[in-house]
C-alpha cells in the first residue's frame, strides 16, 4: 500500500472546455492498468467542448447539477448519484447548468501505445446546443 500524495489542481485547457474548469488527477493507472480517474469542477454555464473517448467514459456526478448530451440526443439534467456511460467513440458533452455548479468524476480508460490519444476533442458546444434549442 502507497499513499499517493494530492497533485495539484489544474485549469481545463480553453481549446477543449467554455468557462472556467478545474481538474484535479486521482488516478492514473501504471501499466499495465489503462484506468484514469479525474475530478471535474465546472462553474455555473462551464462545458466541454464536443469529444469522444476511445474506451468510452463514465461519469458519476457527486455535487451540483450538470447536463449532458449525446450527438443528436436530447440534452439531460444529471444530479449527484447519477452514472452516465458513454460507449466508445460516441461524441458527447458535458457541464453545469447556467446557475449551478457541477462535480463529476471522469471514468476513463488511456491508450498505452500511442497509437491514437485517449480523447478525440471536436468544436465547441454553440449557445443553442447548450441551451437545448
Amino acid at each position: 500500500m502507497e499513499i499517493q500524495p494530492k497533485q495539484p489542481t489544474t485549469e481545463a485547457p480553453a481549446e477543449w472546455f467554455t468557462g472556467d474548469v478545474w481538474v484535479d488527477a486521482i488516478v492514473q493507472g501504471a501499466e499495465p492498468s489503462r484506468v484514469r480517474v479525474n475530478t471535474v469542477r465546472f462553474s455555473p454555464g462551464a462545458r466541454t467542448a464536443w469529444h469522444s473517448h476511445v474506451l468510452g467514459q463514465t461519469l458519476y456526478v457527486v455535487d451540483g447539477v450538470g447536463l449532458a448530451q449525446s450527438r443528436n440526443g436530447e440534452v439531460i439534467e444529471i444530479r449527484p448519484g447519477d452514472v452516465i456511460s458513454t460507449p466508445a467513440d460516441e461524441w458527447h458533452w458535458h457541464g453545469a447548468t447556467p446557475t449551478n455548479f457541477m462535480t463529476h468524476l471522469s471514468i476513463t480508460e488511456g491508450i498505452g501505445d500511442g497509437d491514437r490519444p485517449e480523447a478525440d476533442w471536436g468544436e465547441h458546444v454553440t449557445d443553442t446546443e447548450y441551451s437545448g434549442r
